[in-house]
């Protein structure tokens, strides 16, 4: 280990002064009258005793002070107020290395625990609030204002104590080692240093800055525009780098130096220190890429005044690397759907007007590594009848902002069943780095009824963002994103029109093994769905009758097993039942035009073959008169909502 260290020899001092005073007298005697000479020698002693560290003559007055300092203040406050509580806590002897910075950190927080600890204060979790401000401002701290005749040599100040020497050196990655070109005070790396035997003042630290095989290649001042360092969130020291003479010496050594930290390291106590730089824009091809900073020296005093230069071990183990991208590199755009995305669901449409303002989907856009800018945004609808018939508009909400679609450049046709649609955003919204912007698409339906319908009652439709729509977004962050950057998509769920007849709900399900008496160690499935059928316009007759994969009947099953597949083998039988609401009549049920009824639908399955067996209702037949057979169905959706729960079954 290099090491330079310095000691002020009062001594040497002394003999230095001493010649000074001859070296004035003696040619001043003849001219100069007794009185001028007594000034001149008075003057010359006070500079003898300044260079010897010795004492002078100063006014001492003793006052008493109190604290009074707003509360609350924690972690990542600032301010005068954090200054006031730094400035307390140090006079009362609490340790903050850093000083009294204006930024509570974690040194601050430590010292306010400490000081708690010793005043009885209660949790001493290093919170400044009313019973900590209540204990403070009830302290008087002394303070003793004197008025030095020379100024304070580095290293000797009264806060330090001991013959300090470097413990620990190290350098470490920032916790992102990703910094992209133009970004301000970007982390690229991390020092910790401790000191032992004593408390020290960082004064200078030399930095080298190099591609990663410590090679010239890449030229700093061509990359970084300032690079600074950091202690608890304060700025500590920032330096010009944008020019070779910024740099020392040989500058394509990349050295830069740091000077006149003044940072003070208390013994045994590890300070983190931060290294930041501000990266030039449009960087070459060199420039980018891989680069790795390392110390070259660091000077320090200890409380003695000894300065010490570290060239060597541990200061120059170490180095952090980082990597220097293009802007918006990693820049990206992620479509999915919401949790309040609207469930497969019979939507009620008017026969006479149009039915606005209908929610078909939801879906969310987030953004990484960056703002990013919305241009355009593309949705697709898609129904089983022709989609002029059936939509009248469309629009989308983007976090409480409304775009209408650029019909100029819809690509359907007026026989197709399918549309995209193009919303012009035009950079209106912006979706901030690691925030979220929620869509929601919104339809206008055509009347449905009339002399002539224009669309047939249970028309479907289903809005989507695709993968392909969401990489044909046009986003624009740092740059203008690619279809690498713009990743998954927003599948809505297929809804049904209804403008007349019934829509169905699910109430409960359920399903069990019985016992078969007549077969030993055999058994049968019984199965319960219980669901609502709501008339819409007009009366709705359903029928109590059912049956198993079809027929003009009022519920209508089928058989699944455990993977979802349908069965046709086995036996089955079932009954339909009223259970609430409608009225009887005959073999069916009554259900006037917004009222609802409740049914039973209960299945025993016996299988051919042993395994896990479910039921799922597929629709419920209605008529609109007092027929017992069916002319209309309403479809159950979805599907998995009234389907029960799967049961083992032996044959």
């Amino acid at each position: 280990m290099t090491k330079t260290t310095t000691v002020a020899s009062k001594a040497f001092v002394a003999i230095v002064a001493a010649a000074m005073v001859f070296s004035l007298i003696a040619p001043a005697a003849k001219a100069a009258t007794a009185e001028e000479l007594q000034a001149q020698i008075t003057a010359l002693m006070a500079q003898i005793a300044a260079l010897q560290g010795g004492t002078t003559t100063t006014t001492t007055t003793t006052t008493s002070t109190c604290a009074a300092i707003p509360a609350p203040l924690t972690m990542n406050s600032s301010g005068a107020s954090v200054t006031a509580l730094q400035n307390f806590l140090i006079k009362a002897g609490q340790s903050i290395p850093a000083g009294a910075t204006g930024f509570f950190g974690a040194q601050t927080r430590s010292a306010l625990a400490a000081w708690q600890s010793a005043n009885g204060v209660s949790p001493a979790a290093g919170y400044y609030g009313p019973v900590t401000a209540a204990a403070i401002a009830a302290k008087c701290v002394p303070t003793t204002p004197t008025t030095p005749t020379t100024p304070t040599t580095p290293g000797t100040s009264t806060t330090l104590k001991g013959e300090a020497s470097l413990d620990k050196f190290d350098i470490n990655d920032a916790d992102d080692t990703d910094v992209s070109e133009g970004d301000s005070d970007a982390e690229i790396g991390k020092i910790m240093v401790k000191f032992q035997d004593g408390d020290a003042e960082i004064s200078r630290m030399d930095l080298r800055f190099t591609d990663i095989g410590g090679t010239v290649s890449k030229k700093p001042w061509d990359a970084f525009d300032t690079v600074s360092l950091w202690v608890d969130g304060k700025k500590i020291s920032e330096v010009d780098a944008s020019s070779k003479s910024d740099y020392l010496g040989t500058e394509s050594q990349g050295i830069l130096r740091f000077s006149d930290l003044k940072l003070t390291a208390m013994e045994d106590e590890e300070v983190e220190i931060t290294i930041a730089a501000t990266i030039q824009d449009n960087l070459g091809s060199v420039e980018l890429g891989n680069w790795k900073v390392e110390a070259d020296s660091l000077r320090f005093f200890d409380a003695d005044g000894v300065a010490t230069t570290e060239n060597a071990a541990p200061v120059t183990d170490d180095e952090a690397t980082f990597n220097i991208q293009v802007a918006g590199q990693n820049e990206d755009l992620k479509f999915s759907l919401t949790s309040n995305n609207p469930d497969a669901t019979d939507i009620l449409v008017d026969k006479d007007k149009t039915t606005n303002n209908v929610e078909v989907l939801q879906y969310r856009i987030k953004a990484t590594d960056g703002d990013i800018d919305l241009n355009h945004l593309f949705v697709m609808l898609t129904t089983d009848d022709t989609i002029a018939d059936v939509v009248s508009d469309i629009k989308i909400d983007v976090d409480g902002q409304t775009f209408n679609d650029d019909s100029s450049t819809n690509s359907g046709s007026s026989t197709a069943k399918s549309n995209t649609y193009d919303f012009d955003i035009d950079g209106d919204v912006t979706v901030s780095d690691g925030d979220e912007v929620v869509v929601k698409v919104m339809v206008n339906f055509k009347r449905q009824g009339g002399s002539s319908p224009v669309y047939q009652n249970g028309t479907t439709i289903k809005a989507e963002v695709t993968s392909t729509l969401a990489d044909d977004t046009d986003a624009e962050g740092a740059d203008t994103l690619t279809t690498s950057q713009i990743t998954g998509a927003a599948i809505g769920n297929t809804h049904t029109l209804v403008a007349s007849g019934a829509t169905l709900d699910v109430n409960s399900t359920d399903a069990k093994a019985q016992l078969n008496n007549t077969t030993p160690n055999a058994s049968f499935g019984e199965y319960t769905i219980n669901f609502d059928v709501t008339a819409v316009e007009d009366t709705a007759y359903v029928p109590l009758t059912a049956a198993r994969t079809s027929g003009t009947v009022g519920a209508v099953y089928q058989v699944e097993d455990g993977n979802g597949a349908v069965v046709s083998t086995g036996s089955t039988t079932q009954s339909l039942t009223r259970k609430s609401g409608g009225t009887v009549s005959g073999g069916f049920v009554e259900i006037a035009a917004g009222d609802t009824a409740t049914f039973e639908l209960v299945v025993t399955f016996d299988p051919t073959a042993a395994g896990q067996y479910r039921v799922q209702l597929l629709s419920a037949g209605f008529n609109d008169t007092s027929a017992t057979t069916p002319n209309s169905s309403a479809v159950a959706i979805p599907a998995e909502d009234f389907e029960t729960s799967n049961v083992n079954v032996t044959s």
